[in-house]
């Protein structure tokens, strides 16, 4: 029968391909990405922001309008021609060139003013809001990547120590203090962690890929060097009603508002006024005229249209409360995950020091014959663990920050906007 340690040469010569295949496959990452904030300033110039600024314009625009009076009307009339009798030709014809206005009374300029400045207002708030949701994405894709980044190096890490425990189990196999078993067990375990190596590279790959869509940028960002995930996060700086979502839908109300006063002004007589020259051929005179107009209100007077108005104001009122009350509970849920968060990656960094010290005495005892591989494996585990955790802790962090960030008006880890 064939010696159970025959083996022990090719599963040397595994573990070392291994750790080989991981070396030559581990690519260079050459375009790393900028600072957040400066990421953030290159975010903003991103179609989403551009679509917000285009919003605004056009506002701007409608306001600029809203102001403008109604053209005069000419109006050019001849009368007493062509006919018979004395009206024979064109000798006794009357004309009359005229110009009428609308007088616009009732306040209906200013009505109409009011509603585009508060459309304006909201457009703005409308703006700053997709601005900081731009800043959140950003952070919570730039917190991502980098998390996937460090997973990836954890992974390569795990692999290297797995191969080398492998390599240490393997030798007390050669030297008969260990039986084959445990051979197999460390290349089992290095195939393992070469294929979590993988999954995390391909993982980094794809937030890195969201991260470069979401940033704008032609040039794929492929690391991070400026961490993210080690800033602490600044203390709060207000409460979910100072949030421009909110202030948004507070100057909705206000348009919905002018609107009822607009149609109340629609809901009025017009009243034009005019002037003009008349030409009195027959006499060989001319003579000015003046006129006024007012519109009879007998059959409609926009009852509908202000009713509708006012339906449309107790509407943005009801969505205003909604949205204070939504964004109150929302506020007070980030800050409590933020507060967390905080203290989970203080216990997860203590967890991390106590983990990786007692794999550091572990090995010492494998190597040393008076520890078991098991018991190496299960310290190994136990540390790769707590730094997993801590990186999923300080991942959390990042996120509740975007989110509170968001809901308190401010860009997150106190960039500017």
């Amino acid at each position: 029968m064939p010696s159970p340690y025959r083996r022990a040469p090719l599963l040397a010569a595994s573990c070392a391909a291994l750790a080989l295949a991981a070396a030559l496959t581990g690519p260079a990452w050459a375009d790393p990405a900028p600072a957040f904030e400066q990421l953030l300033a290159q975010a903003l110039t991103a179609p989403t922001s551009a679509e917000a600024d285009a919003n605004l314009a056009a506002a701007e625009a409608r306001l600029t309008q809203a102001g403008v009076r109604p053209n005069p009307e000419l109006a050019v009339e001849v009368e007493n021609v062509l006919g018979s009798g004395p009206f024979q030709g064109a000798d006794g014809a009357e004309t009359t060139v005229s110009l009428s206005q609308d007088l616009e009374l009732w306040g209906r300029r200013g009505a109409r003013v009011g509603v585009a400045e508060a459309e304006r207002q909201a457009a703005s708030w409308r703006r700053q809001a997709s601005r900081l949701e731009v800043g959140g994405a950003l952070a919570n894709a730039y917190a991502e990547a980098e998390a996937a980044q460090r997973r990836y190096d954890l992974a390569e890490e795990t692999l290297a120590l797995t191969v080398a425990d492998a390599r240490a189990a393997l030798s007390l196999v050669e030297e008969g203090r260990e039986p084959l078993l445990r051979g197999i067990q460390g290349e089992s375990e290095a195939a393992a962690a070469r294929a979590a190596l993988d999954e995390a590279r391909a993982e980094r790959d794809a937030a890195f890929a969201a991260l470069t869509a979401l940033a704008g940028g032609q040039t794929p960002l492929t690391s991070v060097e400026t961490s993210l995930l080690d800033r602490l996060p600044p203390a709060g700086s207000g409460e979910a009603a100072d949030a421009p979502a909110v202030l948004a839908l507070a100057a909705e109300r206000e348009a919905a508002q002018g609107r009822v006063r607009m149609e109340q002004a629609q809901g009025r007589p017009d009243v034009r006024a005019s002037l003009g020259v008349r030409r009195l051929e027959a006499e060989d005179a001319t003579a000015l005229t003046m006129g006024m107009s007012l519109q009879l209100p007998l059959f409609d007077r926009n009852r509908g249209s202000i009713s509708a108005a006012e339906a449309e104001v107790r509407a943005a009122d009801a969505r205003l409360r909604g949205a204070r009350l939504d964004a109150r509970a929302s506020w007070q849920a980030a800050a409590a995950r933020r507060d967390a968060a905080a203290s989970r990656v203080s216990a997860a960094d203590a967890s991390v020091a106590a983990a990786s010290e007692a794999y550091r005495l572990t090995r010492i005892g494998f190597e040393a014959g008076r520890l078991s591989q098991l018991e190496l494996r299960s310290a190994r585990a136990g540390m790769v663990q707590a730094r997993e955790t801590a990186i999923a802790a300080r991942l959390s962090r990042a996120k509740a920050e975007a989110d509170l960030a968001r809901l308190e008006g401010r860009a997150p880890f106190g960039a500017q906007l």
